[in-house]
């Protein structure tokens, strides 16, 4: 604005808010007025529309008012496109002022939650026993992959922290509060998972990840030499996949995590391996075989617990090239599936739901294991061609097949792959191979 238009501005603003301003607008132009004061003793004026320094905190105005409504009528257009929508969007507004460091993102993220504690179609879904719809579920997951971004902020104080454990466990005990499957169960609770939990917590956070290339950037304080962001990111991911944790209930948690696991690893995938991530991955399978009961690829797991089959698999690629011995140590040890061998009786283990008929008790609702079960089919098919023409190998792979694998069709599948792998063009029949076909097709 020239200075007209700026005159006419400040003259404007005295106008229409004069109870407010006038006072202040005196008392500046006193100062002004006045050669000696503090005010004329600097160049220039302060810009408002500057924001803070690089290393300062941001607080913009946030209208808490117009948050709430926006949030209210959207939730009451019953979370169909549009609406649904209009709240990533604000979700979006969120991350953002989280990204800046405006400390405005938490109190809005709150304002947001108090609201959707309100929304009524709480109560009407637990009174009616029915579980709310996937696209609802959906906004709370997001609500709570925002709050663990909160909770994890390392820039965030301990009593800040504190308030929101406070506030979360507040939520947490309000009846209404959803469960981690949509449904009001035994799960734990959305706003419960925000707080730091292992693998939950690093795979959401990774999963929101947008950046395209990845670099050896230098990490500064209390690190070790060698050490970068990159590197500790690839280690908090690898640890996270290899926790070992209970499969839990419900269709809904249980997609969920194979979701999570999957768009995690996808990420991983676009990471190029140097010697430095070599020797992290190396260092971690290794712990983890040696970890005992916090890992998923521990010598002894409960019988329940999730299974390492899509994990293994990308262990093993990445390992292959650098250690075979400890690729396939990882992958066999991953190729367990006790849920089905704790329950199975004796006699035809090809069919779940047979199972389930005999021990009901006992048999756990796993939703999703016929995409485990499929998993654990391509960590064996996987391992039987990187074996080709080891006679070892193919033959620990085989034992292995035979003792964990209890799917007919996936068996005749392996079968299948076998003899394609031993027979290709390119290369004289895989004697072994074609052995090993045979005694899959015939088992």
């Amino acid at each position: 604005m020239n200075r007209d238009q700026l005159q006419k501005f400040v003259q404007y603003l005295i106008t229409v808010h004069h109870t407010e301003v006038l006072p202040t607008a005196q008392k500046l132009a006193d100062e002004i007025l006045s050669q000696n004061s503090e005010i004329n003793q600097v160049h220039g004026a302060p810009d408002p529309t500057a924001g803070a320094s690089i290393d300062d905190e941001n607080c913009w105005h946030l209208d808490e008012e117009q948050v709430q409504e926006q949030v209210k009528l959207f939730l009451s257009q019953g979370g169909y496109h549009g609406s649904g929508k209009q709240l990533n969007l604000l979700f979006a507004k969120v991350r953002e002022m989280l990204k800046m460091r405006d400390s405005n993102g938490a109190r809005m993220l709150t304002l947001i939650t108090e609201q959707f504690m309100a929304d009524p179609r709480l109560s009407l879904w637990r009174q009616q026993g029915t579980a709310m719809t996937d696209k609802y579920r959906q906004l709370w997951d997001e609500l709570g992959a925002l709050w663990m971004c909160i909770v994890l902020n390392p820039h965030c104080k301990l009593e800040q922290k504190a308030s929101w454990l406070k506030q979360l466990k507040k939520w947490n005990s309000v009846d209404v509060c959803p469960w981690e499957d949509g449904n009001h169960g035994n799960e734990l609770p959305n706003l419960t998972n925000a707080l730091p939990q292992g693998a939950n917590a690093n795979q959401e956070n990774m999963g929101q990840c947008k950046s395209l290339e990845y670099q050896h950037l230098p990490a500064h304080k209390f690190l070790e030499e060698g050490e970068s962001y990159l590197t500790l990111a690839v280690e908090v991911a690898l640890i996270g996949l290899g926790q070992q944790r209970i499969m839990p209930d419900g269709l809904y948690a249980q997609e969920k995590v194979c979701r999570n696991e999957e768009q995690l690893i996808s990420k991983l995938q676009e990471i190029e391996l140097d010697d430095t991530l070599v020797k992290i991955f190396r260092k971690q399978a290794v712990f983890l075989l040696e970890a005992g009961p916090y890992s998923g690829l521990g010598e002894v797991i409960h019988r329940e617990s999730v299974p390492m089959h899509t994990f293994a698999k990308y262990l093993f690629t990445s390992l292959l090239p650098h250690d075979a011995e400890l690729a396939y140590k990882t992958a066999l040890r991953a190729m367990r599936l006790l849920v089905l061998e704790s329950t199975a009786p004796s006699g035809d283990m090809s069919r779940p739901h047979h199972i389930a008929s005999v021990v009901p008790n006992r048999y756990p609702r796993w939703f999703t294991l016929s995409h485990i079960e499929s998993q654990q089919c391509e960590l064996a098919s996987t391992m039987l061609t990187a074996a080709k023409g080891d006679v070892r190998r193919l033959e620990t792979v085989l034992e292995s097949i035979q003792k964990n694998i209890h799917s007919s069709s996936h068996i005749f599948k392996l079968a299948q792959d076998a003899f394609k792998i031993a027979t290709l063009m390119d290369s004289l029949p895989d004697i072994t191979l074609l052995k090993v076909s045979l005694e899959l097709g015939l088992q």
